[in-house]
This record gives C-alpha cells, sequence and structure tokens, in this order.
C-alpha cells in the first residue's frame, strides 16, 4: 500500500466477536466501510448530502486477504489510500493494522463507483477523491 490519505483509530468492542472470541470476518467490511465514509468527509463528500443531489456512492467489489485476526480491546488503525481507475470506478486500498506494532490483519481492495440518478457517472465529477 502506498502512504495512506487517511487513518482513523478504532477498538474492538466485545460483541463483534464470534464464538471463537475473534471479530468475525463481516465486523471488518464494516471497519473499512466506516473509514471510508470518514475519509471522504474530511474531503468535503457527505452521502446525505451527495443522495440528495441525486449522486449515490456504490460499492461494487470487495477483495479482503485475511492476515491476522483482531480480538476484544485491540485496538486498531484502518488506513485509506484511493485510486481513479478508467472514468467511472474508484478504488479504495485499505489495510487494518493492529496497534500498537501496526501487525497487518486485514489488506482490501474495494471499488466502487458513483451514479447518478441510477446511472454511472464520471468519477472525475467528483474533484475532492
Amino acid at each position: 500500500m502506498t502512504v495512506p490519505n487517511f487513518e482513523l483509530e478504532l477498538e474492538v468492542r466485545d460483541y463483534e466477536l464470534d464464538f471463537q472470541g475473534i471479530v468475525n470476518n463481516a465486523v471488518y467490511l464494516n471497519y473499512l466501510e466506516y473509514a471510508r465514509h470518514k475519509y471522504l468527509d474530511t474531503r468535503g463528500l457527505n452521502f446525505v448530502q451527495l443522495h440528495q443531489q441525486g449522486v449515490d456512492l456504490v460499492v461494487s467489489r470487495n477483495e479482503i486477504d485475511y492476515k491476522s485476526s483482531l480480538r476484544a480491546g485491540d485496538r486498531f488503525v484502518v488506513c485509506v489510500s484511493t485510486e481513479r481507475v478508467g472514468h467511472v470506478r474508484l478504488v479504495f486500498h485499505q489495510q487494518i493494522l493492529r496497534l500498537p506494532e501496526r501487525t497487518l490483519c486485514i489488506k482490501a481492495k474495494v471499488t466502487g463507483v458513483a451514479l447518478r440518478n441510477g446511472r454511472p457517472m464520471p468519477i472525475n465529477e467528483l474533484p475532492a477523491i
């Protein structure tokens, strides 16, 4: 991963664990999504305001490599960097790193598109990304 554009520190909550005492695989998707939303907020892109303008940002593909599990109380950081691919796709390169050592737990590539009134729109019309 290149130098991240954004990092968000979080902590594992007890209810996010499965019966093995580790974070459930589906929960990592929530962590990744929350970090993307916070990143976009820092860039002046708010999902509610965009939707009111007829623009929706949607995920079209998730690729996740699980490397190491998080457990209750673990602190971690979600790193985000972006890449425009073609005219309509935006790729979020993300990592989840356990603190304080910054041990790699998740490596993800999340591809999204912007839709205007349900139809793909050029990603460069969202210049803040």
